[in-house]
């Protein structure tokens, strides 16, 4: 038996097809949520209000398990590379932001969803998904508790929203101005 390393295999150039699915599903759905959750706390309390919150919860709960799915995906898919060339004429300012805005993206996804379960556990209004489960307590409930969790539901979806138009500010800055292609990686369609 030979005792020579394996070769390690170089990165594709372009994001796998379900590593492309994941990120278009979960951008969407980020900001559909992120404008479902600003007009209903603009309702007055209505059946129509119960019944977007309880959507928003469900929404929430589909974007946790897509999240948890899009991060086994990428611990066991390797990313592209950045190209060589792109990586040399970036600033290292740009380097770190381009990796801080990935951490923290995934950070909040996780984020984002979780304290908004601990808000509805705390507040005493459990989350039964589609209608059909009822999901357990994150929290025991306490008023007290909720009042000190539900600004961090906001204020951590803001900032996950200010996260996205600076990835999406990013990326539209590569596709039109830079014009490197950067895009390509991440656009649906032949390989």
């Amino acid at each position: 038996m030979s005792s020579t390393p394996h070769p390690v295999s170089p990165r594709p150039a372009r994001y796998s097809g379900v590593a492309i699915l994941l990120h278009w599903v979960l951008g969407i759905a980020l900001i559909a949520i992120f404008g479902l959750g600003l007009y209903m706390t603009g309702l007055p309390f209505s059946p129509q209000r119960l019944k977007l919150y309880n959507w928003h919860k469900w929404a929430g709960v589909t974007i946790l398990a897509l999240s948890l799915l899009r991060l086994v995906w990428r611990a066991t898919h390797r990313p592209p590379a950045l190209p060589r060339a792109m990586e040399q004429a970036m600033p290292s300012w740009q380097k770190m932001a381009h990796h801080a805005t990935h951490h923290l993206l995934y950070l909040l996804f996780f984020a984002v969803p979780l304290i908004g379960w601990a808000y509805s556990s705390a507040a005493g209004f459990p989350i039964v998904f589609l209608g059909l489960w009822q999901l357990p307590d994150f929290v025991p409930v306490s008023k007290e508790l909720a009042e000190a969790i539900k600004p961090w539901h906001e204020i951590s979806a803001f900032a996950m929203a200010g996260l996205v138009l600076l990835h999406v500010a990013a990326a539209l800055k590569h596709q039109i101005i830079d014009r490197d292609g950067l895009l390509q990686r991440m656009l649906p369609g032949p390989r």
